[in-house]
């Protein structure tokens, strides 16, 4: 075993006499317990320790396992990360950390610098004296494993924080420790953006959907207001999604974090001055909200896809729970239809705000389409359980519609889609 300094060689010590223990009372070698599907679970749990005055977060990760069946962590060394040391054995090869753990369990701990400043000069992860925002990706790098064949994690994560501070994540506030649990994957980790600090909290359950806002106290955060909006709304989201959509959280803060919302699977950023509903009749707050329920993996070059739908459904969703009224909805699509014209390009790597609205005029186009051909009995919202599995294009998309409507939709064909499709040249026969 090889510890990186004198605290860690204590704790190898320590670990390797528990280990030496528990395979002493179970009588059993390593290749006669992996016949057990338990015996192929390690335990994993991460402890989060912010330092507030060095805007850091100590992470400890904590192995429990026997017989090996966790052989190596590795994750890239970001310029965010520092200080890596672990019991075991610890390298750096072409920017990446390998962690070769002992085969008992282990320690490994680093730094995380929670503190990122976009060109605007604002922040979309910040840590100072009073709160801290940032996703756990911030701070727990997403890492790769190699383990005994069959092998799984079960992971948790605790919070050490500072007297006076409370914590607000993607997981259930009940729990300690919060249980990681991402289904498909074999090594969990946790995800999605994190409050931390003096924080002011609003709990809802709405549609059997559990709400919470979160926000530094003395920022101007509107809890109510978006509980209140969202007790519209969410009703009809719920009722449109091709699966089970059980938490929602929301995090916010005024300057100097980022003017605009970010989403993740389960969880949201919104900054504070964001209005509910803007003049044009689309709300940031459920375009984000829509992405965090319905996240789309879309192929490159069609972000459209995701931002066209997701920008779409913040406008229906006003309609549908009536927070806007019918004419205020078909004037938002007409301004939507107005600014398309701006756009030269549908395919491209980040959808651009005339893009966006092109991509908006471009499903609502599908809508009418689509019921047409039903008698009304489809919409767009049928094509929703085929958007968000595999890599999603225009070809994904067509085919979808196929399958509802039994036809080719005149929506998306190739004159409607600029950019996204080329034809390759004639080519001379030999």
């Amino acid at each position: 075993m090889n510890c990186f300094s004198a605290l860690y060689a204590s704790r190898c010590h320590a670990l390797l006499l528990s280990g030496a223990l528990l395979c002493a009372g179970c009588g059993v070698s390593d290749s006669e317990s992996a016949g057990s599907p338990n015996d192929r679970e390690y335990g994993v749990q991460y402890t989060l320790q912010p330092d507030p005055k060095a805007s850091r977060v100590r992470v400890n990760l904590r192995l429990r396992q026997a017989g090996s069946l966790l052989r190596e962590l590795s994750f890239p060394l970001d310029s965010h990360i520092s200080d890596v040391v672990g019991d075991g054995e610890v390298r750096i090869a072409g920017g990446t950390i390998h962690w070769q753990p002992p085969s008992g369990g282990g320690v490994l701990e680093w730094w995380a610098t929670i503190q990122n400043k976009r060109a605007s000069g604002a922040y979309d992860a910040l840590l100072n004296g009073d709160w801290g925002i940032f996703r756990a990706e911030d701070a727990i790098p997403r890492a790769r494993t190699r383990t005994l064949k069959g092998a799984e994690s079960r992971t948790t994560m605790t919070f050490d924080l500072p007297p006076g501070w409370a914590v607000v994540s993607e997981y259930s506030a009940i729990d300690n420790p919060i249980v990681i649990d991402r289904p498909g994957r074999r090594f969990d980790e946790p995800a999605g953006w994190i409050a931390m600090g003096r924080l002011g909290v609003r709990r809802e359950t709405i549609a059997g959907i559990k709400v919470a806002v979160a926000g530094p106290e003395g920022h101007d955060v509107r809890r109510m207001d978006m509980l209140a909006l969202l007790g519209w709304s969410l009703p009809e989201l719920a009722a449109i999604l091709p699966h089970d959509f059980p938490r929602l959280t929301i995090v916010s803060a005024s300057d100097p974090m980022w003017r605009g919302g970010l989403s993740a699977p389960a969880s949201m950023f919104i900054h504070a001055d964001r209005p509910m509903i803007s003049e044009n009749a689309t709300s940031s707050l459920l375009h984000e909200v829509v992405h965090t329920a319905m996240p789309i993996n879309n192929r490159d070059g069609y972000d459209w896809i995701a931002e066209g739908l997701a920008e779409y459904y913040s406008i229906e969703l006003l309609r549908r729970g009536r927070a806007i009224t019918e004419e205020r909805a078909v004037f938002a699509f007409e301004r939507q239809a107005e600014w398309a014209a701006k756009a030269d390009t549908l395919c491209q790597e980040s959808s651009t705000g005339p893009t966006t609205a092109l991509a908006v005029t471009l499903f609502k186009q599908l809508n009418n389409e689509m019921s047409q051909q039903s008698d009304g009995e489809a919409s767009l919202d049928a094509l929703l359980p085929y958007l968000t599995g595999d890599e999603v294009d225009d070809a994904t998309l067509a085919a979808a519609v196929e399958q509802v409507i039994r036809s080719v939709p005149d929506a998306l064909h190739i004159d409607n889609l600029p950019g996204c499709l080329s034809i390759a040249p004639e080519t001379a026969e030999n």
